[in-house]
């Protein structure tokens, strides 16, 4: 027979934060506006200042609320942060609840995606800036700054994304973004330009507004880094496992 355990009352800390992150569902909090005192929010809820300020540091890390120190500081709406998403998949990873497969696999649709998106609603101002971003891995690929190519290469997924005018696109490209520069940092950077003239490709193509093969070009290229990655991944855990 199946056995229930009592039921434990909700942290006031977590009821808190549920009563605030309602406020900003009903609109009666935007991004940008300065909550109560930890002592009059205390007051106001008819609970302790230590619960308030639990709650506020929980917001904090997901991004809900900014914590300012000084005279004007004080607890503040925030605008959101995709490195708290970043940081849960990165979590993830680590604790084996998504693969390097799984991870690589997703980023590859999300890149099909924003690929076929931007090609149409890139401005020429867009393009501008993927040029640049492009020179830019370019020149440090030239003076051998590895990492600074790779930072360079991933900030282009995000101009990218941007192009397409879709925030949520944009939030969960930079958080996959975060996660990928996590992943390289541990298999470490490509030393080729393999990546950079898959860029000049692309560009071409979008350029010229042909989706179908900006997004032929794209896949190549991160199937090829997608093989590296796994790889990779792999030979590193299986070095673990063998020093125990």
């Amino acid at each position: 027979m199946v056995e229930f355990a009592p039921v434990k009352s909700s942290r006031l800390s977590d009821m808190i934060g549920e009563e605030i992150r309602t406020r900003l569902a009903t609109g009666e909090l935007s991004p940008g506006d300065k909550l109560p005192s930890e002592r009059e929010l205390a007051i106001q809820l008819n609970v302790s200042r230590n619960a308030v300020r639990e709650a506020l540091r929980m917001l904090e890390m997901s991004g809900v609320v900014e914590l300012q120190k000084g005279a004007k500081g004080g607890a503040f709406i925030g605008n959101g942060n995709a490195e708290v998403l970043a940081t849960g998949l990165r979590d993830l990873l680590n604790l084996r609840g998504i693969t390097i497969e799984q991870l690589t696999e997703s980023r590859i649709w999300l890149a099909e995606i924003v690929a076929r998106v931007a090609v149409e609603r890139a401005t020429d101002e867009d393009l501008a800036r993927l040029e640049a971003n492009i020179q830019e891995a370019e020149r440090r690929y030239a003076i051998g700054d590895l990492e600074g190519k790779l930072a360079a290469q991933l900030e282009f997924h995000n101009i990218l994304a941007r192009a397409t005018r879709n925030p949520v696109l944009i939030v969960i490209i930079a958080s996959t973004m975060e996660l990928m520069h996590h992943v390289a940092r541990m298999v470490g950077p490509e030393t080729n330009d393999l990546a950079l003239k898959s860029r000049r490709r692309f560009m071409k193509h979008m350029r010229a507004r042909d989706a179908a093969a900006a997004v032929a070009e794209m896949t190549d290229h991160l199937e090829q880094l997608k093989h590296r990655y796994v790889a990779l991944m792999r030979e590193r855990e299986n070095r673990r496992a063998r020093n125990g």
